[in-house]
Parts: structure tokens; sequence; C-alpha cells
């Protein structure tokens, strides 16, 4: 970018991104199909997918990096087909391998990067000190970047992409590698440029994460599967999760009971704890006992607990499973 990069104003009323039937292909393989979004002012909007689905491909069509194959889209005001530049000067854009000069001090990084986006003198300085104190970075702003953990190096990747204060930041599979405590902190980081008025967009195969967004979207092969805010992706699924313990240490036969019993879509071990997801279920509680006490199984707990967003996924991701493997056996018949 040049001096010229400096972000501009971009209209009060209408969505921050917004695009239809986006795609894009790779020689016969479709990384991104039939993809629409829409994103509102100062939302913090998750897109998550196991490694693999189409996020990062998704956000590059976004960011301008990649010519989608097909379909419509705007960010920030500007059509990303026609006027990438314009897209590039307005947003901020980090992923989990963003590029710090690591012979270069936390400071230096900061302000080789305000200048990129066309920052400089009074301006440029107040706004480094400024950044420096909200990301916790002014103790360590004489510190070579290449010395840091992986932790702080995230800080001051975040710092450094949001130094011109873009109105829209892209986060990229930013947490990935990233110890918990990290994490955390970084998610706190997020929540406050979101309350400073930037919206966020994050991609993340992290599904605990996803509860810390505003809205959602799932994409799996390339595909949308569900978009919304994580409640009400959640009560789509009509799941019930109960947590489940016996009194002896039969879990893998239990395990292998319920598997089989109409309306249990999954079951996980935590310990002597079985968590057990039911679809559909009008009394989940008694169809668990109904499958178990009469084979044996003595209950120990059983008792209904919170349905997360990665419940809801797992769910989504088995149903559309099926779904290709019933239309695989049409299509052979």
């Amino acid at each position: 970018m040049t001096s010229e990069a400096t972000p501009q104003p971009i209209a009060a009323e209408g969505p921050v991104i917004e695009c239809e039937h986006l795609s894009r292909k790779f020689g016969s393989l479709w990384a991104v199909r039939d993809v629409s979004l829409r994103v509102e002012r100062g939302q913090i909007f998750g897109v998550l997918g196991p490694n693999g689905a189409g996020k990062s491909t998704t956000i590059r069509m976004l960011c301008g990096i990649l010519d989608p194959t097909s379909g419509r889209g705007t960010v920030v005001g500007h059509d990303i087909a026609k006027d990438s530049e314009g897209i590039k000067q307005n947003i901020g854009y980090m992923t989990q391998r963003f590029s710090l000069y690591e012979d270069l001090t936390v400071e230096e990084n900061l302000r080789f990067y305000a200048s990129v986006y066309g920052m400089s003198g009074r301006a440029r300085k107040q706004r480094i000190e400024a950044v420096l104190e909200e990301a916790g970075l002014r103790d360590r702003r004489k510190q070579l970047a290449g010395t840091l953990s992986g932790g702080w190096k995230q800080r001051v990747a975040l710092a450094s992409s949001t130094i011109h204060r873009p109105p829209l930041l892209f986060l990229d599979e930013p947490t990935a590698g990233v110890d918990p405590v990290s994490r955390r902190d970084f998610w706190d980081q997020i929540h406050r440029i979101s309350d400073q008025g930037t919206t966020v967009l994050v991609t993340t195969h992290y599904m605990d994460e996803a509860e810390r967004c505003h809205r959602l979207a799932f994409i799996f092969r390339g595909e949308l599967l569900a978009t919304g805010t994580p409640l009400e992706v959640i009560e789509r699924r009509n799941l019930s999760v109960l947590e489940l313990e016996l009194e002896d240490n039969r879990t893998l036969e239990a395990a292998k009971l319920l598997r089989t019993t109409e309306g249990v879509e999954e079951v996980n071990h935590f310990g002597l704890v079985m968590r057990v997801a039911l679809r559909n279920s009008q009394d989940p509680e008694g169809t668990v006992r109904r499958a178990l006490e009469p084979n044996g199984f003595a209950i120990k707990r059983l008792q209904q607990t919170r349905v997360s967003v990665e419940d809801a996924f797992v769910s989504m991701v088995r149903e559309d499973d099926a779904m290709r493997a019933q239309k695989h056996l049409e299509t052979a018949a």
C-alpha cells in the first residue's frame, strides 16, 4: 500500500459485508460453492468449520485477494470483483501466520505498519502510544518481536492489523496453535475492538469460540450449512444433551448400545461421564433409561445439560453425511 491507502469513511447504512452465491473453483475442485452472507455493522461474525472447509478461501475472496469464480459481493461498499484496492484500504487483515519483522522491536513493527497504512507524523506517534497501552504492550515496546512468545506475538499482530482503525477487521484462524489463556485474552481484545466500532469477521475451527460471536455461519465442504446467532443455530437443531454416569465402569458397552438407540445422535466420553446427544426427543431421559436399565446398566447420575454450538455443528455434519450417503445409494441403484 502507498500513502494514499488511508481508510475512507463508509456509508453509515447497510451491511458492511454482503455477498450472494459466492463460489470459487480450483481446477475441478469447488473450494467454495454458493455462499451467501450478510454482516451488519458492529458485529463479531464467526465463520466456522473444520480445516479445509473453505473458510480461508471465502475470506480471501471477501478481502479482494482471490477473484470469485461466480457470485457477487460488496465489502465496505466496494465490489469484490471490481475494486479490490478499495477494500484493502478499508480493512485490517490478520492470519495465524501474520508477518511480524522479528528483528524489529514491537514499537518498530507498529511504526512500520502505521506507515504502510499511510499514517505519519504526530498522528502516527499518538496512535502507536494508544495501541501500546490498549494491547498491554507498553512494557515490551523495546523487545525484539522474534523473542516474544506466541501469545505476545499475536497481540502485536492484532495491534498492527488495527493500527489504522479500519472499519472492518478480518481474522483468519488467528488463534490456531495458541495456548488457552492467550486465546481468552485475544478474544477479550476482539470484543474491545468491536465495542470501539470495528466490525470483525473471524474464521476458526474452534467451536468454543463460536459462543463468543454475535452471529455465525457454518461452512462444511465449501457449502453453507447454517447462519444465525449461536442461540438460533442451537435451537433449530432441536437437540437435547444429557450427562450420564454409571454405577460401574461399563461405559464402552453402554455407549455402544446407546449409539444403536433411535433418536441418539452422538455419544462421547469425558472420563467416566458420557455425554449423550438426542434429536427431536420428547423424553430424552426416558429414552436413555429405557435403553440401558433393562439391559443391566445401573445409572448413577443422569441429567440434562446445556447444548453447545459444537453439538449443533456435529449434528449438521452427521445429517449432511447421511444425506450424501443416501444420494450415493440412490445414484448407484
